[in-house]
């Protein structure tokens, strides 16, 4: 698989897209594209103070001051947090709570934890990904809204026994030191990029479309109408779904089960669809360029695996107040802190399920590969990263999340002729549970707890794996 290079930004794909296209006698598409000022989203990325007793340590050369935080303050609108430190591959052994004003109001949110322990979803080591002195310590972000005043605290929790995920026992907390380099990220998703309701990219496309027709424009001349008008980035992005969905779509429609067979057989063979037989319909899935996902954030060529054996399920521990419309909003913030605040290369889960159960690609390189995604310390080689957006430690998932996790991962693991109700073996990449280079036994749909000591993906939708695996093969005839 070749990589795609990209060139600066100049414009964004909002603009370019509500542009007319203008076929040239050759039949070519022309655009003229204005400069904008700036890309939608921002980040504000604030170092932590000394709070309370041991203040007095701060910028001393010495161990960080037990307790550090921010006092109220007026912030521009964010709306989603999360905390982050120098090294990697220290952990915040302690807690971090947050509280929020909502924007254009004097109302302040109750003090909300933000999970801590965050750093098990993270690129293998030894990676590039991993090596690129980029990466930070991160918490899980957490998803506030639209909000315009924060005050934040960080404290340390000695001696405290952490809680016990299954059959992993965490030791007793010993630390005594926050890390150093302690920051408070606030995100703002910005504005979704889609172009106006009168200029759609099917609109546009039409229309060029129905011009073509009438001048006799080669075959080919509108799909690169439609390319011109988007960023390299954003071009390579589409491109690497292009057998699935035309360039610039926002939504990779979903097929019945026969329609994914012959797809299969159309694209691989009739030879390679008949050694794999158990394929689940392909569900809807909403493109990188339907939730609105800026290209010019990730790094420019993508990253494979050689096949896809195993799911991982996780949780994104971003809460559950948001609404189903939000969802790309959220997946922008959560696309941006683990870019521009954590130090990824992209997206680190390789899809995310929304409780409506929308089903949205996450790390670039198309969804019917194996891309290698930053989801399981240690298990990221051969496998795949979901991510339900939401927290479900003790929150029921919802039932459409649940199907939709079962469909997704018939689907895809069956393009990779893997059995959801199966068992499979995996080579740890090291930082988790397992040695380096240890071949380890797990389920082909699996939880992040099954590598690691986590709690992720929350106790309730642990134990929904059950429901999903047997969904999951019943969707693929087994």
């Amino acid at each position: 698989m070749r990589g795609f290079l990209s060139s600066s930004i100049g414009v964004t794909c909002a603009a370019a897209l509500a542009l007319p296209l203008a076929l040239t006698p050759s039949g070519s598409a022309a655009v003229t594209r204005p400069a904008a000022d700036s890309l939608p989203g921002s980040t504000q990325s604030l170092p932590l103070e000394p709070l309370g007793p041991g203040r007095d340590r701060a910028g001393g050369g010495g161990a960080a001051p037990p307790e550090q935080g921010l006092t109220r303050r007026d912030v521009r609108p964010f709306s989603l947090v999360g905390v982050v430190w120098d090294d990697p591959d220290v952990e915040l052994q302690g807690r971090v709570q947050v509280r929020t004003r909502a924007t254009g109001t004097t109302t302040w949110s109750p003090w909300q934890e933000v999970e801590t322990h965050n750093h098990e979803h993270a690129a293998d080591p030894g990676t590039a990904e991993r090596d690129s002195g980029r990466v930070r310590g991160s918490t899980a972000p957490l998803w506030v809204g639209d909000s315009d005043g924060v005050e934040v605290r960080v404290r340390t929790d000695t001696g405290r026994a952490l809680p016990s995920y299954g059959a992993h026992a965490l030791p007793v907390d010993k630390s005594v030191d926050l890390p150093t380099g302690l920051r408070l990220e606030l995100v703002d998703p910005g504005e979704h990029p889609a172009p106006p309701a009168d200029a759609t990219p099917d609109g546009v496309l039409q229309s060029a479309e129905s011009d073509a027709a009438a001048q006799g424009t080669p075959a080919g001349a509108v799909e690169a109408a439609r390319t011109s008008l988007m960023t390299a980035e954003a071009a390579a992005a589409s491109a690497v779904n292009a057998e699935l969905a035309p360039m610039g779509a926002a939504v990779i429609p979903e097929l019945d089960k026969a329609a994914t067979e012959a797809y299969l057989a159309d694209a691989y063979g009739t030879d390679a669809a008949r050694a794999k037989p158990y394929i689940g319909p392909r569900p809807r899935i909403v493109t990188r360029r339907g939730w609105g996902a800026d290209e010019s954030l990730r790094e420019r060529n993508f990253a494979y695996t050689r096949t896809v054996k195993a799911a991982f399920l996780h949780h994104s521990a971003t809460g559950n107040n948001y609404r189903c419309s939000q969802s790309p909003s959220v997946l922008r913030s959560i696309y941006r802190y683990h870019v521009k605040s954590s130090g990824w290369r992209d997206f680190g889960y390789n899809f995310a399920v929304d409780k409506c159960g929308n089903i949205y690609e996450g790390r670039a390189g198309g969804v019917a590969k194996a891309v290698l995604g930053a989801h399981t310390l240690g298990f990221n080689t051969n496998s795949m990263g979901i991510a339900v957006i939401g927290s479900f430690t003790t929150a029921i998932p919802p039932k459409a999340a649940v199907t939709a996790v079962a469909k997704l991962t018939a689907w895809k693991l069956g393009l990779f002729g893997a059995n959801p109700r199966g068992k499979t073996y995996l080579k740890s990449g090291g930082g988790n549970l397992y040695k380096k280079g240890s071949t380890v036994k797990l389920n082909v749909i699996s939880g992040h707890r099954d590598g690691f000591r986590t709690e992720c993906p929350g106790r309730r939708l642990y134990k929904k794996l059950g429901t999903a695996r047997s969904a999951s093969a019943r969707y693929q005839g087994r």
